[in-house]
């Protein structure tokens, strides 16, 4: 890092300006006033101190430019705004605060992405286990790696002045790559504008987020947009999913796929996965066959970065179960319970299809899940149906059930499940803990019992309050007691 105006946090507006490429890319409208000296930027008002650059983002609840004054009196410098404003501080007027504010905020700590190798890793499914293996691999490299991300913090990708702030603060650190989650709606909201990735891998698309999105096109859109020279160079695409094959075809850089006709002696069991590569075996300890396209994205994408294959095999088999993910829970009992993320009629799809293969039709699979109020209505009835077609018993719950009604949603499940298959319904069971103590009761000797939706979440969200739940510390509880 060098010793400069940019590295250490300090320049003039007028600098910031020009170094972020306003201009150039096409958002600058006029700057007001000028002469002063910027020490941070920041969207959130609580956070100003001296010399910040205050940003003024328009959001879908709050106006920014309403707290202007008070990022004032608090100590801003500045203010990147979208109008102009009565104020005695200059201003950067722009047509679009998120976009300069995500290339101010990298300029300001001289561009650090472009210091380190990072890697976006985005897709409905697989972004985590994906990335956090990934990042296994290249510690395996020998390089210091950090991976963000749904297990990293409360967005799955933080806001551009949050990540342009983490990202140097890896600079200063000595990191030398970063594996990062690239969601969708970050994609729609700018938050990765002023990131520089090495590569940008696709994981795969299937419905989710349509309450956001609106389309499956719009969300397929906000995900390819990742795929352009702005960000990267280089795509690592999944080329057995019908949108990488869209991806491929579509995209503007170069594009490296990976699929399952690439290796061969393919087994998967609940508990690992292993394959033959370039005459090579590999042997993840990760249960599910999605997760062997999870290291399919993982070996492509290690090789594109130059790790010898011979690393990434022994970067994958030193790998641990990822939270929440696939992750098996046991204390002795003689039935399996598996708690996994999957919160998307895909994503439930996956795992349940994985375990019977691996079960066969010798074992029950037994399924307690909810859905998420407040999000995509339209998957609910779609995961009761995959629910009721896959399973052998459903309990139905509650998941986050936010501002709505978990009797509504529940019943929108059922109505699914119903479609497919009523008599599976075991019960329904708004309290969490209890639904999975009622499939727990249900389950015999050799069966399986599924706990999707929530997966690595500390907390349930009823209302407007967070209240402790973990599924995996629920689900052990509750085996302790049950054996």
């Amino acid at each position: 890092m060098t010793d400069s105006p940019v590295a250490s946090g300090h320049m003039d507006i007028s600098d910031l300006v020009r170094i972020s490429g306003l201009v150039e890319r096409g958002v600058l409208t006029r700057v007001v006033g000028g002469g002063c000296e910027i020490l941070d930027v920041t969207h959130t008002s609580q956070e100003v101190t001296r010399g910040s650059l205050f940003c003024c983002v328009i959001g879908g609840k709050h106006d920014g430019h309403e707290y202007a004054e008070q990022a004032i009196l608090a100590g801003a410098s500045a203010l990147l705004v979208q109008r102009e404003l009565s104020v005695s501080v200059p201003q950067v007027v722009v047509t679009d605060v998120r976009v300069a504010m995500g290339l101010m905020s990298a300029a300001l700590r001289n561009f650090p992405s472009r210091q380190m190798m990072v890697i976006g890793v985005t897709g409905t499914n697989g972004k985590t286990t994906t990335a956090q293996l990934l990042g296994n691999v290249l510690s395996e490299h020998g390089l210091n790696t950090r991976v963000l991300g749904t297990l990293s913090g409360e967005r799955t990708t933080m806001e551009s002045t949050d990540l342009q702030r983490m990202l140097a603060r890896f600079v200063d650190e000595g990191v030398q790559a970063v594996v990062m989650e690239v969601t969708s709606h970050a994609m729609v909201l700018q938050r990765v504008v002023g990131t520089s990735f090495a590569a940008a891998v696709f994981t795969n698309l299937s419905q989710d987020h349509l309450d956001f999105h609106h389309t499956m096109e719009q969300y397929f859109a906000a995900k390819a947009s990742l795929f352009t020279s702005e960000f990267t160079h280089h795509g690592v695409v999944n080329g057995d999913d019908v949108y990488g094959q869209l991806l491929i075809d579509s995209a503007t850089v170069a594009m490296y796929p990976y699929s399952e006709d690439d290796v061969r002696d393919v087994v998967v069991t609940p508990r690992h996965h292993s394959f033959t590569i370039d005459g090579h075996q590999c042997v993840v300890p990760l249960g599910g066959r999605f997760n062997l396209h999870n290291s399919l994205a993982v070996i492509a994408s290690a090789q594109l970065l130059g790790v010898p294959l011979s690393t990434i095999i022994r970067g994958l088999a030193a790998t641990s179960a990822v939270p929440g993910r696939f992750e098996a829970v046991s204390v002795g009992q003689s039935f399996d319970v598996i708690v996994d993320y999957a919160h998307t009629p895909d994503a439930l799809e996956r795992v349940l299809r994985t375990l019977r293969e691996s079960v066969g039709n010798s074992a029950k699979i037994i399924v307690v899940f909810g859905c998420g109020g407040d999000r995509d209505q339209h998957k609910r009835r779609l995961m009761g149906q995959v629910a009721g077609s896959l399973a052998d018993g459903v309990v139905i719950t509650s998941d986050n059930p936010r501002s709505e009604s978990a009797t509504a949603i529940a019943a929108e499940i059922n109505a699914g499940v119903d479609s497919s298959d009523s008599h599976k319904v075991i019960g329904v069971e708004l309290d969490r803990r209890t639904a999975i103590a009622k499939a727990f009761d249900a389950a015999k000797t050799g069966d399986v019992v599924v706990i999707a939706g929530k997966g690595h979440e500390r907390t349930q969200t009823i209302g407007v309050e967070n209240f402790p739940f973990s599924d995996v510390a629920v689900a052990r509880e509750l085996l302790g007691a049950h054996s």
